[in-house]
């Protein structure tokens, strides 16, 4: 695709979605547009649309970002078309939405903005996009999903569960990679999470989920999920991981939960004959969040190759926690634990201009220790993480 197109692509969407308000009604828009000319796949979304519409916008914008950069773009189109088997999607599906969304568009952008050029800018566009979603979705002859039982579940804090399933056939996925999940409880409402091990030839898999206050899936499975209940998953997603036989160094930067795809790597390279140093910094609001920090602490002392530093911004625990192992200094084989904020943290601790780095957590902790990291001197192509939505 040449560059005036992907600008005036750009232009337009960025023009439409300028403010919050902006990317809402869009979302609505194209919602109705496409419910209302193809009742019966509304059967397809979940009955609460809210989370649904930020995700459809962050999608777009993710794409749209990524137009000139193909080697990163049509992978993620190829592991969304294939995500997107679990729906039932057929190739009639993607034509709907194309033509739902550039009417959306079409709409709040005006007469003035949506030109001749415009209107064949944005058919070149989605056109590339739905093909290789189609095209990788037409060709995998993997499952469409894959069901899980569930096998424990161990609450670590009040608003944290490890839970751990049987697949009813292995899973082929990359550690560092996340899936879509979907649980008895919350029916076509599918949530990211990321496997904290790498894959098995016994099919088993396992979860760290935070509730996420106000969230939907979430604090359905948090102290909830019970052993024998079975859960849908997706196909694999994501870019993250460390190729074997790099001699590229490794920052490492995980957050709560975030730690998951991170662990699953090291848990990978921990078998392997030979690794670049690695350094991983490992942060929470509190101790008792860096609750993994034995397994990591094993890992460290068994691998030379491997630093790990915990972090976290209170040096009390809440008080809610009440816990008699919060009083114990941190397991042998970590660097002594450091009191603030990550991002600034693990920025100070630099210079990892020299590094590949790769962050997990939040939107908002990715973001901020993204920034930091660039306004010190790591290049931004140097640094990694899955998209934010």
């Amino acid at each position: 695709m040449d560059s005036r197109t992907v600008a005036l692509i750009r232009t337009t969407f960025k023009a439409v979605a300028a403010t919050e308000d902006g990317t809402q009604r869009l979302a609505r828009s194209f919602y109705a547009i496409l419910f209302t000319a193809h009742p019966h796949l509304r059967e397809l979304f979940p009955a609460a649309m809210d989370i649904q519409r930020d995700r459809l916008v962050k999608a777009i914008a993710y794409a749209l970002d990524r137009l000139e950069e193909p080697d990163e773009l049509l992978p993620f189109l190829a592991q969304l078309g294939r995500d997107h088997r679990k729906y039932g999607v057929q190739r009639a599906h993607y034509l709907a939405v194309a033509v739902a969304l550039k009417s959306a568009i079409r709409a709040f952008a005006g007469s003035e903005m949506w030109t001749d050029e415009v209107d064949r800018a944005w058919d070149a566009g989605l056109t590339i996009i739905g093909d290789t979603m189609i095209g990788a979705a037409e060709q995998e002859a993997t499952p469409a999903v894959w069901t899980g039982t569930v096998l424990e579940r161990r609450d670590v804090l009040r608003n944290l569960s490890i839970v751990r399933l049987r697949l009813d056939q292995p899973m082929r996925y990359a550690a560092g990679q996340y899936l879509s999940v979907q649980i008895p409880g919350r029916p076509r409402m599918w949530r990211y999470l990321s496997p904290a091990v790498p894959a098995g030839p016994e099919g088993e898999i396992e979860f760290h989920i935070r509730g996420v206050l106000g969230g939907w899936v979430s604090p359905a499975i948090v102290g909830r999920a019970e052993v024998g209940e079975q859960w849908l998953l997706g196909s694999p997603l994501g870019g993250l991981g460390v190729p074997r036989n790099t001699k590229r160094r490794l920052l490492m930067v995980g957050c709560g939960t975030g730690i998951a795809p991170l662990r699953a790597q090291l848990i990978a390279m921990a078998r392997r004959r030979a690794n670049p140093k690695v350094h991983l910094f490992v942060g929470g609001h509190h101790p008792c969040d860096l609750y993994d920090l034995p397994l990591l602490g094993r890992l460290a002392a068994a691998n030379k190759w491997l630093t790990v530093t915990p972090v976290a911004e209170s040096a009390e625990n809440p008080w809610w926690y009440s816990d008699s192992d919060a009083l114990r200094p941190d397991p042998p084989g970590l660097e002594p634990r450091i009191t603030g904020q990550i991002g600034k943290v693990v920025a100070a601790a630099g210079p990892w201009s020299d590094r590949d780095v790769q962050i997990a957590g939040s939107p908002s902790m990715v973001q901020t220790t993204k920034f930091r990291l660039m306004a010190a001197g790591t290049p931004a192509k140097n640094i990694r993480h899955d998209p934010l939505f």
